[in-house]
């Protein structure tokens, strides 16, 4: 080859030519020091040894690992584009078209989603890299290759309500019915003290009444059929935690007759607390998710896993539950009941119908410091990525802090997607994570361009750089789509554009109707008054299955 052909650096694949097969080398340092100037040669490489093409009868094949070393003078040369595609063809139809390699951009880069899905995966990147578009990119193009998978994903910034059209059902405050009998005791607990701390002496009361409660609703359910005597309402034997209803105002009742029967003034302030408190929260407009009808009781409990998890599918198999609507103390815990039930209904169901749950902002859930966030809903990500897979229930984090995620988390994840990272300890991690044979890709992470990825782990042929396709216009998240820092000129910001918005702020915590996640109405005639702000509308449109879930009323 001529000096100017030879683009031998670092990060390029190399071929080993050897008795029975190729072994495919990365090039790891380049050096053309101490080499004598009566050589022909340019520079010495250092290369680390990936995985080798053997070549079978039919067709060549590649395989990870080195059975058969190289010996001194084999032949090395620069990769072929056709051994390039041997590698990273697709071995079977469960492969996804993520893109195409930095170094070949003739050769398609697959990842077989089997082994992406079973053993977890994460995104990992910076703000700004195009994280959330290779995200829709994913979860699309998974859409295509396996339309019986149901996903889940958490929308911390209502970013992805567009990405997925028709075949997704997107939940928020307006049209979701979490009902307050499904939070089991530290999740009602951190929804009623707004994130604090509970007070001892009232969680005490709480504890105890709870289970009380679950009895004398199941009384009331008994009640009309005959023959069955009444029962005891503490013999019935649920727990604090176990998932089935009650009504508030039993629980109301049941904290008021014990009040009744203190004598000590100071020790019923106690109980009037905690009932000033859940009434506080009861009648917040904000919670109406959990407190709708919260004294009608019924079991709806078949009828919100089925809506929430999308059993059955209707055409839309995936779910995008987006958080930025709901009141901030409240988030963790909701976040912790979808977790726990997505894998309790994956453990009793034996795994029959599986469930990718996509965490987006994952170290706001899962932190590595324990005492920051939730610690239930730690539990509950802990307990997917650990057991998750047994039952089908799988796991995709994203995050652009991978160092403040819990490390037992991220050392789940068998597939690494890594966008640029500039943070010294984040890179730090990586490192710790992925595989010595790889660990010299991990110098581009810094200067990676935006798309760029390398690509880690069972998913992928071999650790890879490569870019992200374009995303269609209608798949963009909506940060990348719409929001530029430069105002529009067409928007009418006058005096009704900022009354709209009051009308909408205010509204989220007075009355129920307020759209969530407006597009700006088109600006006012001139004619309308001030008080007559227009009413901002909801890009997705309003959900016709907005009360399909009303809880039935007690027999």
């Amino acid at each position: 080859m001529s000096i100017s052909e030879v683009r031998a650096t670092v990060g390029r694949f190399v071929s080993i030519r050897c008795a029975s097969s190729v072994i495919v080398a990365m090039i790891t340092e380049v050096s053309c020091e101490n080499l004598s100037s009566a050589d022909n040669y340019i520079a010495i490489a250092s290369v680390d040894l990936l995985g080798e093409i053997l070549n079978a009868a039919d067709k060549a094949k590649f395989q990870r690992g080195v059975t058969n070393y190289p010996t001194i003078g084999d032949a090395v040369d620069l990769i072929t584009s056709q051994e390039l595609r041997t590698i990273y063809a697709p071995t079977g139809s469960d492969q996804i078209n993520v893109g195409f390699l930095q170094q070949d951009r003739s050769v398609v880069a697959y990842v077989d989603v089997e082994e992406m899905l079973s053993k977890h995966f994460a995104v990992l990147g910076s703000t700004g890299v195009g994280k959330s578009t290779g995200v829709s990119l994913l979860l699309n193009e998974i859409l295509k290759a396996r339309p019986n998978l149901r996903i889940f994903l958490l929308d911390v910034h209502n970013e992805y309500g567009r990405c997925f059209g028709d075949r997704a059902l997107v939940l928020n405050p307006r049209n979701l019915k979490l009902p307050f009998w499904l939070f089991n005791f530290e999740e009602i607990v951190d929804v009623l003290f707004g994130g604090r701390a509970g007070v001892p002496e009232e969680l005490d009361i709480l504890a105890e009444v709870i289970p009380l409660a679950k009895g004398v609703y199941t009384q009331y359910q008994n009640a009309d059929r005959i023959g069955l005597k009444r029962i005891d309402p503490k013999q019935i034997g649920y727990t604090v935690d176990t998932p089935v209803p009650y009504r508030l105002v039993d629980l109301l009742s049941l904290i008021d007759e014990r009040m009744g029967k203190l004598e000590n003034r100071s020790s019923r302030i106690i109980y009037h607390k905690l009932i000033s408190r859940i009434e506080a929260v009861r009648n917040d407009p904000r919670y109406a998710f959990m407190f709708d009808n919260a004294n009608v009781g019924g079991d709806t409990m078949a009828e919100v896993i089925s809506h929430l998890f999308r059993l059955p599918a209707n055409g839309k198999p995936m779910t995008v539950m987006q958080l930025a609507g709901f009141p901030a103390e409240v988030i963790d815990s909701v976040v912790s009941v979808l977790c726990r039930m997505a894998f309790d209904f994956g453990l009793w169901s034996d795994g029959v119908s599986p469930l990718l749950f996509v965490c987006e902002e994952a170290h706001r859930y899962a932190s590595a410091d324990r005492n920051v966030g939730f610690g239930p809903t730690r539990k509950a990500v802990s307990r997917i990525a650990k057991e998750g897979r047994k039952y089908g229930v799988y796991l995709g984090l994203i995050t652009q802090r991978p160092a403040e995620l819990d490390a037992t988390i991220i050392s789940q994840c068998n597939t690494l997607f890594t966008m640029r990272l500039a943070n010294d300890r984040d890179q730090a991690l990586l490192r710790a994570a992925v595989s010595d044979a790889a660990a010299n890709l991990l110098s581009f992470v810094p200067s990676l361009g935006t798309r760029e990825v390398l690509a880690f782990g069972e998913g992928v042929a071999l650790p890879t750089r490569l870019r992200f396709k374009e995303v269609p216009p209608h798949q963009l998240p909506r940060g990348e789509a719409t929001i530029s820092s430069v105002p529009s000129m067409t928007s009418g910001h006058d005096m009704h554009f900022v009354s709209a918005v009051l009308e909408r702020w205010r509204g989220a915590t007075s009355q129920r109707d307020v759209p969530n996640d407006p597009v700006f109405a088109a600006p006012p005639a001139k004619t309308m008054s001030s008080l007559e702000a227009p009413m901002l509308q909801p890009s997705m449109g309003l959900d016709p299955d907005r009360f399909s879930l009303l809880k039935k009323p007690l027999r």
